[in-house]
Order: structure tokens, then C-alpha cells, then sequence
């Protein structure tokens, strides 16, 4: 397996532009991994659900949690 690093953006239709350069270096299938770099924005709006339960009454039992 070889590994290829670069910087790209993923455009709104979800497609990672790949440098001429490595295209021309692969033939067979690829495995991708992404990592985001921390600290960079992105223009895409970010999906947030919340959730709310009712905890009145609960009883947290330590011991019964433990033994699970």
C-alpha cells in the first residue's frame, strides 16, 4: 500500500478534488481517510438535535451501573 498526503476542499457535492499528480500514480482501488484540520472552518451549516428526558424521580444505583 502506498500513502499520499495532501490538502484539499470538499465542495458542496461532496467531491475531494485529487491532484493530477496522484492520479496519475493510481490504479487500483483506494482506501480514504480523512482528517479535518482543527481550527478550520467550513462554510456548511452543522446539523444540532437535542434531546430532553425527565430525570425527576430517577434513582441512580452506583452498584447496579457497576455490574453491567
Amino acid at each position: 500500500m502506498q500513502a499520499y498526503e495532501f490538502s484539499s476542499i470538499i465542495n458542496n457535492d461532496g467531491v475531494v478534488h485529487i491532484p493530477k499528480q496522484y492520479l496519475e500514480k493510481i490504479s487500483s482501488p483506494v482506501k480514504i481517510i480523512l482528517l479535518s484540520e482543527d481550527g478550520v472552518q467550513n462554510n456548511r451549516k452543522k446539523k444540532f438535535s437535542a434531546i430532553k428526558l425527565k430525570t425527576k424521580g430517577f434513582q441512580f444505583n452506583r452498584e447496579e451501573a457497576n455490574e453491567r
